[in-house]
């Protein structure tokens, strides 16, 4: 884990300065205490990350559970009562993990996980705009369309003409410009640059820029717009700041049934993510969805015991990870010591950093999520990608996470119903001569996204040194979702000392550069083979 400790270092500083802000203005937007939200950040780092068998993915508190925690605090009769569901959440999603319940991760589309990811981006952009230019701090971490406070989306930006506020616009736009000069032009000029990420630089320029200005006319920064770490004043102040559950409402049906929704809903964040984690991935590592089902289970119980908000993994940090180099868990590890170390010993530095020094760093990681190019590249796959993909990312932009995926989700399996499918393939082994395992795949005539997981578990569960054929033959209908497992098991196929041989009516090919060049150099969503 530490061999990347070059890439992992600088990776967790950038997932360190945006977990900060989400974690407090999660729990601001829970109506929870906002020590709550670090707690949950900490513990989403330092035992989630420890226990997940994913690479990449970071959890904390997440903003798609705000609603149910604001609702469920009223409803239970206090923020104590709440934490015995959190605890209990955990309980059940250890069991869905024990029931191997993460195979559900595998049946969401390629084009929704897509469309997913670039509906985030685009939701971190429109809400974060309000704070950059210092206007209405609180409605960047309600993810939702309709805000908690009666606004939407973009009435919120509407409202910021006339309200721009020249101190954290300054810093904003400056920071902005700097992080793009850094990763486009600087990063690429020496490997200092690439050790010392553009993130941290504009929010110690962001702290200067504060010190500067406090007492300026025009240009200083209201605390509203700024950092809002709470700050004790001694050892026993920091302890009393940790709250515990009320088990004697344990009894409550009402506590259960809010246990429930939270292991229902928090899983199937985490397992959206996991998927969408892994899509980012460059090192194509496949994350065990059991597994972390049961991290973000033991993350659950040990956050609701001392007082913090419910964990998922959330693809915001996970995003930003991967764009900042993150190789290992080690980046999330680090990132939840950071949280821990910075909230015990320097929370008033953490105060002076400007809220608009951080918007400037999660735009970027929004734009990253949802380029135009990818917009493009998913209408050039056609329609079957295309309208799963536009569905779920205006379902998210106007509605909410879970609702907009429901509805790409509901989409693209109109569109494969549209196409009968079978069984996706068939093993024979033919021998194991010459210390190779000769295996021989026979794909179906019809193979879809719902085939994703039964492939890839066989393609996993391959042991080194394997000759294997793929035969496509009588295959006529390929979807585009297997044709990326493909692609992506060439780098593994490399790793395991994997022979590979495809055999089609296109021809046969020994270990091919890409699947996706063999059909037709663009690929195509649907392929027909025949």
């Amino acid at each position: 884990m530490f061999k990347n400790l070059k890439s992992d270092l600088p990776a967790s500083i950038v997932v360190f300065f945006v977990a900060l802000p989400l974690c407090l203005g999660i729990a601001l937007a829970s109506g929870a205490p906002l020590f709550s939200g670090l707690i949950a950040g900490i513990i989403g780092g330092i035992v989630v990350g420890g226990l997940s068998g994913s690479k990449i993915g970071v959890s904390g508190p997440a903003a798609g559970l705000a609603a149910i925690v604001l609702t469920a605090i009223g409803a239970l009769g206090g923020y104590e009562n709440f934490l015995v569901a959190v605890v209990l959440g955990g309980v059940i999603q250890l069991i869905f993990g024990i029931l191997k319940a993460g195979v559900i991760g595998y049946y969401f589309p390629s084009s929704v996980i897509k469309g997913m990811l670039t509906g985030i981006g685009l939701i971190i952009i429109l809400k974060q705009i309000p704070n950059f230019f210092g206007y209405d701090e609180e409605s960047a971490w309600d993810l939702e369309f309709f805000e908690i406070d009666g606004g939407n989306t973009f009435s919120e930006l509407f409202s910021i003409l006339g309200n721009i506020q020249p101190g954290p616009a300054l810093i904003g736009i400056i920071s902005l410009l700097l992080i793009i000069l850094w990763d486009k032009v600087l990063s690429k000029k020496s490997k200092l640059f690439e050790l010392i990420q553009g993130p941290f630089v504009v929010v110690v320029l962001g702290i200067i820029f504060f010190i500067i200005t406090k007492d300026h006319k025009v240009l200083s920064i209201s605390a509203n717009h700024m950092v809002s770490v709470p700050i004790p004043t001694d050892a026993t102040d920091f302890i009393n700041q940790f709250s515990f559950p009320n088990f004697s409402a344990i009894t409550n049906i009402e506590v259960w049934v809010t246990a429930f929704t939270i292991a229902l809903v928090a899983s199937l964040e985490t397992l959206l993510c996991v998927e969408a984690s892994d899509k980012i991935d460059p090192d194509k590592n496949v994350t065990p969805t059991n597994r972390e089902l049961l991290a973000q289970g033991t993350g659950n119980i040990i956050s609701g015991l001392i007082g913090g908000l419910p964990i998922t993994q959330v693809i915001v940090r996970s995003s930003a990870n991967v764009q900042s180099g993150g190789k290992s868990k080690l980046s999330t590890i680090l990132h939840g010591f950071l949280l821990l170390i910075s909230v015990i010993l320097i929370p008033k530095l953490l105060n002076m950093i400007p809220l608009s020094v951080l918007a400037s760093i999660l735009l970027v990681v929004g734009y990253k999520l949802a380029k135009p190019t990818l917009f493009k590249k998913m209408y050039a796959l056609g329609w079957k990608q295309w309208v799963p993909f536009i569905v779920t990312v205006v379902g998210i932009v106007f509605t909410d996470l879970l609702f907009g995926i429901g509805l790409g989700l509901g989409v693209g399996i109109i569109v494969i119903l549209l196409k009968s499918y079978q069984n996706s393939h068939f093993l024979h082994i033919q021998d194991n001569s010459n210390g190779k395992h000769k295996i021989k795949m026979t794909l179906a005539e019809e193979v879809t996204f719902f085939n994703k997981g039964a492939i890839l578990k066989e393609l996993e569960s391959l042991p080194r040194d394997t000759y294997l054929e793929i035969d496509l033959v009588n295959t006529r209908y390929l979807d585009n979702d297997i044709i990326e497992i493909l692609e992506d098991f060439i780098f593994k196929a490399k790793e395991r000392n994997i022979d590979l041989k495809l055999v089609s009516k296109r021809g046969v090919v020994e270990n091919p550069t890409s699947f996706i060049e063999f059909f037709n150099e663009k690929p195509k969503s649907n392929l027909s083979l025949s």
